[in-house]
This record gives structure tokens, sequence and C-alpha cells, in this order.
């Protein structure tokens, strides 16, 4: 009897170390998908900026790589501990906020000055 829940304890705790690698796998998986989907995603964002000109272009862009850098730092979290989260959100509040001040180069004066002081706000920068 004793030999019998030995070797039941052996067998679930073997499939417990089985289960937590396979989590580990499908996590790198689902992080290299996800990002391989925001590269693709990235490069046709890109091309259809090629369509525009100027302030306009420069704008589609840094939006194009918020986007990018946002999916990509969130595939990071998910793989990872809350630190990681942290960073992620960081790095997407910076992608976002230069996109953001992309946007105020198009005005002068005042305007500028105002769009800048609400990017800042609005991204804690």
């Amino acid at each position: 009897m004793k030999k019998i829940i030995a070797t039941l304890v052996f067998g679930i705790g073997a499939l417990g170390f089985q289960s937590a690698s396979f989590a580990a796998d499908s996590a790198k998986a689902t992080y290299k998908a996800t990002t391989k989907q925001a590269d693709i995603d990235y490069k046709v964002a890109k091309a259809k900026c090629d369509e525009q000109k100027g302030n306009d272009k420069d704008v589609c862009l840094k939006e194009a790589k918020a986007a990018h850098t946002t999916t990509v730092a969130n595939a990071k979290a998910a793989r990872k501990t809350s630190n990681a989260n942290k960073d992620a959100n960081k790095d997407a509040n910076s992608a976002n906020y230069a996109a953001a001040k992309e946007k105020c180069d198009a005005l002068k004066g005042d305007a500028k000055d105002s769009c800048v002081n609400s990017a800042r706000t609005q991204y804690k920068q």
C-alpha cells in the first residue's frame, strides 16, 4: 500500500513539473508570435506612411513606432513579472509621448508650447 501511495505522489509531482515547463514554453511561444505580428504590423504601418509627406509622415512614423513599442513591451510584460509590467508601461508612455510631441511640431508659438505641455502632462514626462 505504501508503495502505491509513493508511486502516486511521485507521478503527481512529475506531472506538476511537466505542467510548469509547458506553461513556460507556452508563454515563450505566445511572446514570439506576438512580437512577430507586431513586426509585421509595424512594416505595414510604415509602408502606409510613405504615402504622406512632411510632418504628417513624421507623425505617422512615430505613431507606428509607438504602437510597435507598446505591443512588444506588453508582450514582454506578459512573459515576465509585475516589474516588467512597470517597464512596459514606461516604454509605452515614452513612445506615445514622442508621437504626441511630433504632432506638436506642426504648430507654432503658444499653440506649440501648449501642445507640448499638454503632452508632458498626459504622459507624465
